[in-house]
């Protein structure tokens, strides 16, 4: 499956080259003039990169950004910043709002292509987090003023999917126990309640991974897909 990015730039004309170039390297490109548009789309869909313009009309790229670092899905995708100012006042808001990697307007195409190499690996990573398989486990939640038992639908090295959500709202932090079979370690990881649906699933974040139960998770997935 192709990687989705994220292209956002109030200028038509170099939307279109970077939607131009992008594609013909393999990736999904959805390309926006809209910087409001994209605010709302990054809160419902995942992408797997995404490219902001500096100037744009509100939000700028800057606060687009930080829309992007807040959202449950695209906190932690790479960013590119597509900016004609390369002062370091303008470098260091764009890294204090959460940009990964800036590139000079109007692209060239050789640096273009040097910076996607390194962009992808950092994609790589991050689509990596968010593989889910399917997992039944008996999972043990306990907040400061209740627990709860409930059961795991899939599993990825960022967070999993519950059964119910113990009428937690969106943002709450929660302590899990469960196992891996046929491992008998006991995971006991922090996590914060991600989304809901009208199910009453419940997808939640680990927030606080130890080493140990960060490298159980990686071998289950790693032992399923493998096999």
């Amino acid at each position: 499956m192709a990687m989705k990015l994220l292209v956002v730039d109030d200028e038509p004309q170099v939307l279109r080259f970077v939607k131009t170039l992008l594609q013909s390297l393999g990736y999904e490109v959805l390309a926006l003039t809209d910087s409001k548009e994209a605010a709302r789309r990054v809160d419902r869909e995942k992408f797997d990169g995404i490219f902001v313009d500096a100037r744009m009309p509100d939000p700028d790229g800057f606060a687009l950004t930080r829309v992007v670092r807040n959202s449950p899905s695209n906190a932690g995708v790479p960013i590119v910043m597509l900016t004609g100012y390369d002062d370091v006042e303008t470098m260091r808001a764009g890294f204090r709002a959460g940009i990964t990697f800036f590139i000079a307007k109007p692209p060239d195409v050789k640096k273009l292509g040097e910076m996607l190499r390194v962009f992808h690996g950092a994609m790589l990573m991050e689509k990596r987090s968010y593989v889910r398989l399917p997992l039944r486990t008996v999972v043990n939640c306990r907040t400061e003023t209740r627990q709860f038992t409930c059961a795991s639908l899939n599993l990825g090295e960022g967070g999993m999917l519950l059964d119910q959500s113990g009428d937690l709202e969106i943002g709450q932090e929660l302590e899990l126990r469960f196992s891996l079979p046929p491992n008998p370690h006991v995971l006991n990881p922090r996590a914060r309640v991600v989304r809901k649906d009208p199910a009453s699933h419940m997808a939640v974040q680990f927030v606080d991974l130890s080493d140990s139960d960060h490298k159980a998770i990686q071998a289950y997935i790693a032992g399923i897909v493998k096999g």
